[in-house]
């Protein structure tokens, strides 16, 4: 077994601080040895069902400590875990278990219903007794124990993540085992994360970010305490009664938490505990940051930018925040990055190009999707007007993300724009035609449609719905269909309605999105 993967960092941990308290969930406490235990039970029973190697297993479940102690039984194995975002609608939830070909899910009660309903003829394990799984946790901890008998290494392909990509179905990027460690290294090491820190465990474990608050977690043998956010009030009483030193948060979140009466929040003398605060996943607005310096007087705040085909590739220092609150900052260790124009020249000071990711954290590639792979990976040679390849070294990948950025005479990086139309909000990428898509398919009264997005100092972007029908339809109406298919996410904002829409040609009446974008700006703005 390689080095480099998440099995053979839960041994070490398990070796060195056997008894230190690796998970907490509901009060309920777990040392490395009893979640090891647990997770071995996990993994002899799910190589026990002789699926052939690489098969994927989808865990889609609510958070808990079972959902964790599910991630890593299967990380344990050959097989491939594809986590499976709770708030998806049934639909995207057939998509991603078709274009995977998911043979086995382990799940929650709450979730098993609505496998029956899109037809799952698969495995299904649940954490309770469920009249519809085959088997539970609750049994495989009584029956299965041994070693663990698979061989893995850190090219092994470990984890599909999905998100939803510019052509509007999710796609899947492919993680290996040493991607998912080295990120586990490179952000212990500039959060300066230690063995006795405990680690908030407050963001979904569906994507990177999340699952990167596991790894950390058993990498430096610290504690990780899982929280669900429901209201500001609960996560207040988390990160003080769970002495939180370390608080991973999205921009959504900073948003949510002081959307409470000012009354209502704790003075700063309550978060002296909290010695790191991190947020990935979108903007930082300068009333987020305001609030934070205001109430975590004592904590050190990092502003990070990760790609979809690379766990992370910048970090802006605490020290710079007030400085360069727009920045996203420098390359993060093991990294380089470079800024190119569009005749692969190295972009000088203050002049936009696209940002190229090289080094640690790349992934392997997106799931059945050759055109998608090719788009964003791409050979070293594409820096070869600023790179020596000394005997024609050209196979290394980098990645060309498609963030078109600046750097300044400091070399701080300013994210300008993306090549594609994908929209941020909420912490999650939507994709404008995922939306228009359900628009075309289920409400079939609008005859033309366009979905973009407009600044939101809130939520980053919020999400724009203008429509063409011969009658305008009621708002709630539309509202309520797309309820049916879409995540609380993807739900527009303002649904606009307009007699005629403005096209880019009679020929193939393609909606201009960008006169519509633009029109909508200005009449915000009057």
């Amino acid at each position: 077994m390689s080095i480099n993967t998440i099995r053979h960092t839960l041994n070490r941990a398990t070796q060195i601080s056997p008894n230190k308290t690796a998970l907490i969930y509901n009060n309920k406490k777990y040392s490395y040895l009893a979640l090891k235990s647990e997770v071995d039970k996990i993994a002899n029973y799910l190589e026990s069902l002789s699926l052939p190697k690489g098969s994927r297993i989808g865990i889609y479940s609510n958070k808990s400590a079972s959902q964790v102690i599910a991630i890593l039984g299967i990380l344990s194995t050959e097989y491939m875990l594809v986590p499976i975002t709770r708030l998806l609608k049934p639909n995207q939830v057939k998509h991603i278990i078709d274009d995977c070909k998911i043979q086995c899910i382990i799940t929650d009660s709450s979730k098993i219903s609505l496998l029956k309903d899109i037809d799952f003829n698969g495995e299904i394990i649940s954490y309770q007794n469920h009249k519809e799984s085959r088997v539970s946790f609750d049994e495989i901890f009584k029956f299965y124990d041994g070693e663990i008998k698979s061989t893995i290494y850190g090219h092994t392909n470990a984890i599909i993540t999905y998100s939803f990509g510019s052509q509007g179905d999710p796609k899947g990027v492919v993680i290996n085992h040493r991607a998912l460690t080295d990120g586990a290294r490179i952000v212990t090491n500039y959060l300066n994360i230690q063995k006795d820190d405990v680690i908030s465990g407050i963001l979904s474990f569906n994507l990177d970010y999340g699952l990167n608050q596991i790894f950390s977690a058993i990498y430096t043998t610290a504690t990780l305490v899982i929280h669900r956010f429901l209201l500001p009030s609960d996560f207040f009483s988390h990160i003080i009664n769970d002495n939180i030193t370390i608080l991973p948060l999205m921009p959504i979140h900073i948003t949510e938490i002081f959307n409470e009466n000012p009354h209502k929040i704790p003075s700063s003398q309550h978060f002296k505990n909290i010695k790191t605060i991190s947020s990935s996943g979108g903007n930082i607005t300068p009333i987020m940051l305001e609030n934070i310096e205001k109430y975590f007087l004592y904590s050190k705040f990092y502003s990070m930018h990760g790609l979809t085909e690379a766990f992370r590739s910048t970090f802006l220092e605490p020290k710079q925040i007030k400085s360069k609150p727009t920045s996203i900052g420098k390359a993060i260790p093991d990294v380089e990055l470079y800024i190119i124009n569009k005749d692969g020249n190295e972009c000088k000071a203050n002049e936009v190009g696209e940002l190229i990711h090289r080094g640690a954290c790349i992934y392997k590639g997106y799931w059945n999707d050759k055109n998608e792979t090719k788009k964003r990976f791409k050979s070293i040679n594409i820096l070869n007007k600023i790179i020596n390849f000394d005997g024609q070294l050209t196979d290394e990948v980098v990645i060309a993300s498609g963030d078109f950025v600046y750097a300044d005479e400091d070399g701080y990086i300013f994210f300008v724009s993306r090549a594609d139309d994908m929209i941020k909000t909420q912490g999650y990428r939507v994709s404008p035609y995922e939306i228009e898509k359900i628009v075309d398919k289920h409400i079939l009264d609008i005859t033309s449609r366009v979905i973009f997005s407009v600044p939101n100092n809130d939520i980053e972007e919020e999400i724009i719905l203008v429509y063409s029908a011969e009658n305008r339809l009621s708002k709630n109406e539309i509202l309520l269909e797309l309820k049916k298919y879409l995540p609380h996410y993807m739900i527009p904002e303002e649904i606009i309605y307009r007699e005629r829409m403005p096209f880019k040609s009679l020929h193939d009446k393609q909606v201009d999105r960008d006169i519509i974008k633009k029109e909508f700006l200005e009449r915000s703005k009057s």
